[in-house]
Order: structure tokens, then sequence, then C-alpha cells
């Protein structure tokens, strides 16, 4: 008898409104003396876990893509994505881990073969300095990190955070004492700094001073993890070819290779190894200044003995030739007068 009265399930349209009208609930009184603000989160819970299910599917049914669609639509068009994220930390944590895996997967859906949370992340940028300033609240900073990450797979959302104050924060959040946070922070720094190669570039020119300055102070940081974390990037970086001008204004300063000879002197085998693939861009150089060629000389024995010695904890043919050509270079270099 149960299955004769079982719901209907709701639409995506219907699912969508009812969630509007519940989140104007948040922000009441949280002992209000009815119990209807409990009341009314619960419900909210099960509307959004109802969205998760559309888009992610469950153990009994795949995602249906008209739902799907149909979803996103009117989760944009009612503009949820901007009330779950202002609202979020006044959820419980059910709610608030369901609202982070639905926003992520909105940022993929397509409607009509056009991605609208691009549309709608360009006409609403400031959302995108809401979830950066979530670092700064250790119990948001995750979920905040996982939808940020997302939205900045569209372009312009990108754009926006390489190109806004809210860059600078991340010097900050690297250092965060919070290994979680900080990792995280990680994370999302890397994808705005290697995900959209031309926009990157053209950013790291138009910034390169104030960026660079920042940047090295995270490879001299008293952090063992954030040192690591910013060598690596760093190399991935330089190593990319759309960043091959910023490679050669880079690897034309002295001040930075004494930076990356320090770390080449690191205890850990991690930055050593690390520093070693932006180290060998320097040595690679053809057009070395001759500030650069000095200081190689200078210590060209310590050099030379050292990297006799280096090796990787597994064979690595690549590293091998490049160690090999590094020695090279370095043997036969001669003093080179200034211009």
């Amino acid at each position: 008898m149960k299955g004769i009265f079982k719901s209907k399930p709701r639409t995506p349209a219907e699912l969508v409104r009812s969630t509007r009208e519940l989140l104007a609930y948040v922000d009441m009184p949280t002992l209000s003396k009815d119990g209807k603000r409990e009341e009314k989160m619960a419900e909210l819970g099960k509307n959004i876990r109802e969205m998760k299910v559309i888009l992610y599917g469950n153990s009994e049914s795949e995602p249906v893509p008209e739902a799907c669609s149909q979803l996103t639509q009117e989760f944009f068009r009612e503009s949820i994505m901007r009330l779950l994220i202002v609202h979020l930390p006044k959820l419980d944590l059910e709610t608030r881990k369901d609202s982070t895996q639905v926003i992520a997967n909105l940022q993929r859906q397509q409607v009509q073969s056009r991605i609208i949370a691009s549309d709608y992340l360009e006409s609403n940028k400031d959302l995108l300095d809401t979830l950066v300033a979530g670092y700064e609240n250790m119990d948001m900073a995750l979920h905040y990190g996982a939808m940020l990450r997302e939205c900045i797979r569209h372009q312009v959302a990108a754009r926006y955070v390489l190109e806004s104050e809210s860059l600078r924060k991340f010097f900050v959040y690297l250092e965060l004492p919070n290994f979680d946070v900080q990792s995280d922070a990680a994370a999302t720094f890397r994808e705005l700094l290697t995900r959209h190669k031309a926009t990157v570039a053209d950013f790291l020119t138009k910034n390169y001073d104030w960026f660079f300055e920042e940047y090295n102070k995270l490879l001299k940081s008293s952090n063992y993890i954030t040192r690591r974390q910013a060598v690596k990037l760093l190399s991935d970086m330089l190593l990319d070819r759309a960043n091959t001008g910023i490679m050669m204004r880079y690897v034309s300063s002295k001040d930075n290779l004494k930076i990356l000879m320090d770390l080449l002197r690191e205890p850990s085998k991690n930055i050593q190894v690390e520093s070693f693939h932006v180290f060998k861009i320097f040595v690679a150089n053809a057009n070395k200044p001759p500030e650069i060629v000095s200081i190689l000389l200078k210590n060209r024995n310590k050099l030379l003995r050292f990297f006799s010695d280096f090796k990787t904890d597994k064979a690595d043919e690549q590293f091998d030739i490049d160690k090999a050509q590094v020695l090279k270079e370095i043997s036969g270099l001669e003093p080179k007068e200034k211009a």
C-alpha cells in the first residue's frame, strides 16, 4: 500500500524554488520558540541532497542529462549559488558538504552546449572574492577552496582572481600554520597559475616585479612545506613554453640565482631535486648576464663537487642527462665582460 501513496518526485524547477524560499529562513534566530527554523533547515538539507542525487546519481540510478540541464538553468537563474555561498557558514556540516559538491558539479554542466556557470560568474565576480576570503575561516576554508578551484576552471573567473587584490592574499594563506588549509590554498594557487596558460603568461608579464618579489619570500619561508610547494610550482611555471619570456627574465637575476643555490643546500632531497630543475635553466641559458657567470665561476668547484655526488632516490634517465649537461656547462664557463 505504501507505493500507492508515494509522493511524486519534484521537478528541478520546483526544487530550486523551494530551496530559494527555505534559504530565507537561514537568518532567523537559532532558538525560535516554534522550532520553525530547525524544521526549515532540515528541509533545506533534504533539498540540497536531492540536487546532489540529480547531478551525481545514486546506487539506484544514473544522472539524467535533461534533469541536470534543467537544474543547472534554474539554479543560476534563481541565483542559488550566491545564496548558498553567502549562507554556507550558517548551514550544518552535512548540508555544507552537499552544497559544495552541488556547486562544484554545476561548474561543468552544459545547457544547450553552453557552460552557463561561466556566464553567471562573469556577472557575479564578487563571489570569487568571497570564496578566496573563505581561507580566513578555518571551518569554511576547505568548502570554499573546493568551490573556488572548480570556478577557476572558467577562464573569466581565473583572470578575475589573478588581476584582483584577492590574489595577494594567497601569499598569506600559503604560510598558514594549519596544514590542511595551507595545502588547500596551495592547490588553488597552483591551479590559478597553471591552468589557463595564455592568461597566466599575460598576468605574469604585466605583474612580474611585485609577484616574484612576493614569490621569492615563499622560497625563503621558514615553513618546509611552503618552500617545497613553492619551488615545485616555480619549476613548473618556468618550464612551461607559454612562460618563456618570464623564464628568461627570472634566470637573468643574480638574486634569484642565489635563492636557488641556497635551496640546493637544503637537507631535503625533494627540495634539492626541485631546485635543480630551476637551477639548470640558469646554467643552460645561452645569454647568461655577466653577473650570473661570475657567481657560477666563483662557486664552480663547490658546484662540481656537489653535482658529481647528486642523485635522485629513484633511477631517472632524464635527470642524469640534465645533470651531465649542467656539469659540462659549469666546467666550460669562461669569464664574461660586462656590457
